[in-house]
């Protein structure tokens, strides 16, 4: 295998396992405040529409990207007013919110099906671009690709060192105590989930703009459950939602090189292999004692503050 040929295979592992990191973080952080946001396959579908019908309408990736934030954002704040605000049952909001936004983005999208714009190409440093085996991989990928990892480590920093991460932490752990302290729990949870929506939003708008540059009723293909499954098989920590995310990319460019090395195997059950290995990962590392005692002691319970 030449070394342009081997970069080409793990650049497209890292993309597509991008979209996944950007969506799973934003999960991550709101399950840590104690809310079960279901709704982020909705959420994201939502901001693939908008991100690639802004894109295509001004021409700028930048605008894109930016209405798929705020399109995930603006779904998040309602799911947010129901569960924090009204008190409903999170669960059952968030599989409406994913029912709800499928539907939105089939009919912000009508007019967008089957119309294509150029990739925003990667990054090319003079010389480090051009390294063997590695230059490419590290040096020239989409902007998109460092944001996503950015966005991990300032998560992971935010999280464990600073005053607002702890405070987000205890309310996910005790929402109770923490307002019995005066921790804002109603404002704090509800920021968090708008944060959620945004990331999940501007997972969706990566693939309109960068993954598949083109916009399809579905296209998320159930990437919203996966990032969901990832915050629990990394055990809300940022950094194994990388490696989480990166293990499903992996799966899915596997899968697309033996479909094209006619195996003889289904072409459905190799579609099907990314998910499996999700599932498969799920069992194996998030089973046990301790892995259940990673969640947050208050995920998925209402807040209603006593009288």
């Amino acid at each position: 295998m030449t070394s342009s040929m081997f970069q080409l295979i793990l650049m497209a592992v890292v993309t597509a396992a991008t979209p996944l990191i950007i969506a799973a973080i934003g999960e991550l952080v709101t399950e840590r405040a104690g809310v079960l946001n279901l709704g982020v396959e909705g959420m994201m579908i939502v901001g693939a529409a908008m991100g690639f019908a802004a894109a295509y309408s001004t021409g700028s990736t930048t605008v894109g990207a930016l209405a798929g934030v705020l399109a995930g954002g603006m779904m998040a704040a309602l799911f947010g007013f129901l569960t924090i605000a009204l008190a409903i049952n999170q669960v059952a909001s968030g599989l409406a919110l994913t029912i709800f936004g499928i539907g939105l983005s089939g009919l912000l999208g009508a007019g967008f099906v089957g119309l294509k714009r150029d990739n925003p190409g990667q990054i090319h440093i003079p010389g480090l671009s051009d390294l063997p085996y590695v230059g490419q991989l590290i040096f020239g990928e989409d902007p998109f690709v460092y944001l996503a990892l950015a966005l991990v480590g300032v998560t992971a920093w935010f999280l464990t060192r600073t005053r607002a991460g702890l405070m987000l932490r205890s309310i996910g752990d005790n929402h109770q105590s923490a307002h019995a302290l005066g921790l804002p729990v109603r404002r704090t949870r509800f920021l968090a989930c708008v944060f959620g929506g945004a990331c999940a939003g501007l997972a969706g708008a990566y693939l309109t703009l960068v993954y598949t540059p083109f916009w399809s009723p579905g296209m998320t293909a159930g990437r919203g459950w996966i990032a969901l499954a990832l915050v629990v098989f990394a055990s809300w920590k940022p950094w194994r939602v990388a490696l989480g995310a990166l293990l499903f990319g992996g799966a899915t460019v596997l899968q697309l090189h033996a479909q094209a090395a006619s195996f003889g195997l289904p072409g459905q059950l190799l579609s099907a292999a990314p998910y499996l290995a999700t599932i498969i990962a799920l069992l194996l590392l998030s089973s046990g004692t301790r892995r259940s005692a990673a969640a947050p002691a208050a995920l998925g319970q209402a807040f209603i503050a006593p009288r």
